[in-house]
């Protein structure tokens, strides 16, 4: 039984229109709407028609107290890959300066329908990427919620609205996709925020001549129903299995500046709700960061002399390891740009530039159990000052990524196993005015699992993730603050293939656990599932 057969579809949520979070200023982070239904522990035997509604373990996004006004910025139902288009318009009685604009979109979906993926445009800046879970026949409702204060600068003016989740709706698939997207604005003034969010135009950004800080984002996805929708899982082309990528899995997402080097980073290994040939372990609770895609982060500030010239630079965004002609990877940019509101211009120069031999080597070893192990890694220093209305600031980004990975599968890929790790570690020191401060950012991504088909086309996943990442800041060698985030993901589930969907028998269990600690405070929570059911909700701190 070929894996090929029984993958995540994400084939329909390619994206045809556009292309595709630390010191910046905010993070976003899902909040499932919880169904009435109380944690239970009337279990049934096997999956039925209907399940909980799906649910994560994810902190909701803090909101303050205060006026509010509210906007709708898309009402649409997805059937196909036609985009959602209205318009936009800054809310009337909670002025133009925001303490906190909270995204939040509530979906319902029923019948029989695969993940989606999906995008939200407002004036050209991507502000959102989700999936979507899968449906029961009796149908689900979900809602993710977002910290969006960082796009205000897009938010003050009119824009056109453009969303799309891709989806097809026939004979088989009739799920069609409901969702409302609205945002929350919270009057007052909160955290500093970018004073301008810019997109490409043909990969050409201009940046204000008095810029004095700039970030990149870059909402970087593998899909599209191909290989590269489990990027994880290839091999490379002396190995005999469905997915093959010239040297193997290592990726890497680089952004360069008029062809140089200027970020490297890690993607997050997100499996959809699809994923690992199991929908059953999605059903409830998604794999961390599937219904809320984080963008990558990029401080391209040691740049910005060379940026503030007042012409238009060419800005590239490209993953490491893709076959050559393959699609499957959308990358969209958003530059978020802060400004000296004192000069007309800010020059500066670019004073290091240091790249590591990229290293990527995957060994394939025959027999009855094929093994591909896997090492690469990489390492980038860039550096560079810009003179300011408050004197000369120089900026040093260092950015050290790694990844390690063994997959071993036997003749018919049944077994299939993978263990894998990912690292991204980054320091970014900002010397100027003042004590230089450092903030530090490791980050760790973790993927373990096995699918097996068994006696009676019994398929068997049991499978556990982590996204962690610790960030520490420090000031003339005094640590002021810190954080620590630990996101793991278990999920054992079991069904028969190759039947009706009513003649699956599916059984399984998964849970999420979900903690922050820092100076800031302490959150934890865990959730569990049995046979779709909700059985445990928890809190701890």
């Amino acid at each position: 039984m070929k894996r090929q057969i029984v993958m995540s579809m994400l084939a329909g949520a390619t994206l045809l229109a556009g292309t595709l979070l630390g010191a910046a200023p905010a993070q976003a982070q899902p909040a499932q709407a919880q169904s009435a239904q109380a944690p239970s522990a009337d279990v049934p035997a096997e999956f039925g028609s209907d399940w909980h509604d799906p649910v994560t373990a994810a902190p909701p996004v803090t909101r303050p107290s205060g006026v509010s006004c509210q906007v709708t910025l898309a009402a649409a139902q997805f059937r196909d890959f036609t985009p959602y288009t209205g318009s936009y318009t800054p809310p009337e009685g909670c002025g133009d300066r925001w303490s906190k604009v909270v995204l939040r979109m509530d979906g319902k979906v029923k019948g029989r329908q695969f993940d989606r993926l999906g995008y939200l445009h407002l004036g050209g800046v991507e502000i959102f990427r989700t999936s979507t879970p899968q449906p029961s026949p009796d149908g689900i409702e979900w809602s993710v919620e977002k910290d969006v204060t960082r796009y205000s600068d897009t938010f003050r003016a009119r824009h056109d609205v453009e969303m799309l989740i891709g989806n097809v709706v026939d004979g088989t698939y009739t799920g069609i996709i409901d969702v409302k997207v609205t945002l929350r604005f919270y009057e007052g003034h909160g955290a500093p925020v970018p004073d301008r969010v810019l997109t490409l135009h043909d990969n050409a950004l201009t940046t204000p001549r008095n810029s004095e800080r700039i970030v990149a984002e870059v909402y970087a996805t593998g899909s599209g129903g191909g290989c590269e929708e489990y990027w994880y899982l290839t091999v490379p082309s002396n190995a005999p299995y469905s997915c093959q990528a010239d040297n193997g899995p290592y990726r890497e997402v680089q952004i360069k500046v008029d062809g140089q080097l200027a970020g490297i980073a890690a993607p997050f290994p997100t499996v959809w709700t699809g994923g690992w040939s199991n929908p059953f372990l999605w059903y409830v609770v998604p794999g961390p960061r599937a219904l809320d895609i984080k963008p990558i982060e990029y401080d391209l500030t040691p740049f910005a002399g060379l940026l503030n010239d007042g012409r238009a630079h060419r800005v590239e965004v490209a993953v490491v390891g893709v076959p050559e002609g393959q699609p499957g990877w959308s990358a969209p940019v958003n530059v978020l740009v802060w400004q000296d509101a004192k000069r007309a211009h800010v020059t500066g120069k670019l004073t290091t530039h240091t790249s590591g031999a990229l290293a990527d080597s995957s060994t394939y070893t025959p027999g009855s159990e094929h093994r591909v192990d896997t090492e690469g890694d990489h390492r980038l220093t860039v550096a560079g000052y810009v003179d300011t209305s408050h004197g000369r600031v120089t900026t040093t980004v260092r950015r050290s990524l790694a990844n390690t990975s063994t997959h071993r599968w036997a003749d018919g890929e049944n077994p299939d196993a993978l263990k894998a790790t990912w690292t991204d570690d980054e320091s970014v020191t900002v010397d100027g005015r003042g004590p230089a401060r450092t903030t530090r950012t490791h980050r760790t991504y973790t993927m373990d699992g096995t699918t097996t088909i068994g006696a009676g086309d019994r398929l068997r996943t049991v499978l556990t993730l982590g996204d962690r990442a610790d960030v520490t800041v420090v000031r003339a060698g005094r640590r002021t603050g810190w954080n620590r985030l630990d996101d793991t993901y278990a999920g054992d589930a079991t069904y028969t293939i190759n039947v009706p969907r009513d003649q699956r028998h599916a059984v399984g269990t998964t849970s999420e656990r979900y903690r922050i600690r820092g100076s800031a405070g302490c959150y934890d929570r865990s959730v569990g599932t049995a046979q779709g059911v909700l059985i445990r909700e928890r809190d701890g701190c």
